[in-house]
């Protein structure tokens, strides 16, 4: 999986105004996603971050890269408690969660819409889009925005404006890693 993809889909969680991104990868014959999943976590563990197979196929790996200090105090959010217990989750500690979360991808029949709570999405707007994915919208972009348009507007240009500086920064010869901020001082090896 090369750096490029990466940054072109996580560049807001590289820069550490987004809790996590999410994105596919083609499998090729002989393609182990799973060792290079291991690699960038060794790459990206160092700066806060962690690296997730949400799901593997013949064809495609589904990806996710998050930041764990993020998203617990995302899901310590009680409109997303709430959301994420009535869809059954255990929401004693964000790794049991993430782990319904993979479990739910691999197995059901009808996708996880409660996943935009692990991408730092509002909990209202995943709310919304659970019930009726069509009514009350008021504009896209990285989601479906059924409230404070204006305020998702300047996060989705914000997320715009970084992914373009990460990927002109990759070009000029920054790595994943040197792009990867550490937002927390106590993170560690």
């Amino acid at each position: 999986m090369s750096e490029e993809l990466v940054i072109e889909h996580c560049s807001p969680t590289l820069a550490g105004i987004k809790t996590g991104n999410m994105f596919t990868v083609g499998i090729e014959d002989g393609t182990d996603i799973k060792s290079e999943i291991r690699e960038l976590n060794n790459v990206l563990r160092k700066r806060g971050l962690r690296v997730i197979l949400f799901k593997e196929t013949s064809k495609y790996a589904l990806v996710y890269i998050y930041r764990p200090d993020y998203l617990k105090k995302d899901l310590s959010d009680p409109h997303a408690y709430v959301i994420l217990k009535n869809k059954g989750y255990d929401c004693s500690c964000p790794e049991f969660c993430i782990v319904q979360l993979v479990r739910h991808l691999k197995e059901d029949d009808i996708f996880p819409h409660e996943i935009g709570l692990f991408l730092g999405y509002p909990p209202s707007d995943v709310e919304k889009f659970m019930k009726d994915p069509c009514k009350g919208v008021k504009c896209c972009g990285c989601w479906k925005v059924y409230s404070e348009p204006d305020k998702a507007k300047r996060i989705f240009n914000r997320f715009n404006r970084c992914t373009e500086v990460y990927k002109k920064m990759n070009k000029m010869g920054k790595s994943l890693a040197q792009l990867a901020v550490i937002t927390d001082k106590n993170v560690t090896g």
